[in-house]
């Protein structure tokens, strides 16, 4: 029999918080959030549930989720973001993991919400994720703010049935303010790593993104809400590009 841990990262979340725990009850034997400093209520609804609420400064979406995930007790954690729940197939699938689980990570598709609207085209579903692993055999790469749980060795994971709910965006004001703050995020990465591309490529890009999601991905089957996140997808790319090409310009200067 497995103890289970489930690790949280937060900031200012309580729009979403008390689903994603209520959707822990009779599977997490403890649960840790990491807070990057909230000012809302947060931190009230987290110590309802009795959670153990750290509050640690964040250093990147990557950094924070390593750190949360060396902050568990147990050897097995489920790691899920304050906007994401499990329902009822996977809290099942993930009880019969702690009875005899013996893998050393477990992946499982996500369902994302968008403004009400459940998108099950544009590659946001199966959209599978590595989210349940042995803490020793695992940790999170990639490039801030694009994270992933990766299993050490490249070890195989084994699939679990059922959904990560993800209620992404409320409105599309929402994804716009996630676009500006990610975008930033992503290009600074970037400049790091002293990537750089043609405004020619860029534009190719942009377009690339576009027919990616809307037609090779069908997003056009997810109807209006399609033909939006293949938009902003394409326009979330220009965002990233000419934020990376501003950088380079205020070094030159």
């Amino acid at each position: 029999m497995h103890s289970l841990s489930v690790a949280i990262i937060t900031f200012n979340e309580e729009r979403n918080i008390r689903r994603c725990l209520e959707s822990l009850s009779g599977v997490a034997d403890e649960i840790v959030v990491v807070d990057s400093f909230s000012t809302d209520a947060t931190e009230a609804i987290c110590k309802e549930f009795g959670t153990r609420f750290i509050k640690h400064p964040f250093e990147g979406h990557i950094e924070q989720k390593n750190f949360a995930l060396q902050q568990c007790t147990n050897n097995y954690v489920l790691s899920l973001d304050a906007d994401e729940a499990i329902d009822s197939k996977l809290q099942n699938a993930i009880v019969e993991v702690k009875k005899s689980g013996e893998a050393d990570g477990y992946k499982m598709n996500r369902l994302t919400n968008y403004c009400g609207h459940w998108v099950r085209h544009c590659g946001w579903y199966p959209d599978t994720k590595v989210r349940l692993v042995n803490k020793n055999k695992a940790s999170w790469q990639g490039i801030n703010p694009h994270d992933r749980l990766d299993l050490h060795n490249a070890s195989p994971a084994t699939h679990l049935e059922g959904d990560i709910l993800h209620y992404s965006y409320y409105t599309r004001e929402d994804h716009l303010k996630q676009i500006e703050f990610f975008s930033s995020i992503a290009s600074k990465e970037l400049f790091k790593k002293r990537k750089n591309i043609s405004q020619a490529m860029i534009i190719i890009k942009i377009i690339a993104q576009f027919v990616k999601s809307y037609i090779i991905k069908a997003g056009f089957l997810d109807g209006g809400t399609g033909f939006t996140i293949s938009c902003l997808s394409a326009y979330a790319t220009y965002k990233k590009y000419s934020k990376l090409k501003r950088l380079y310009a205020q070094e030159r200067k």
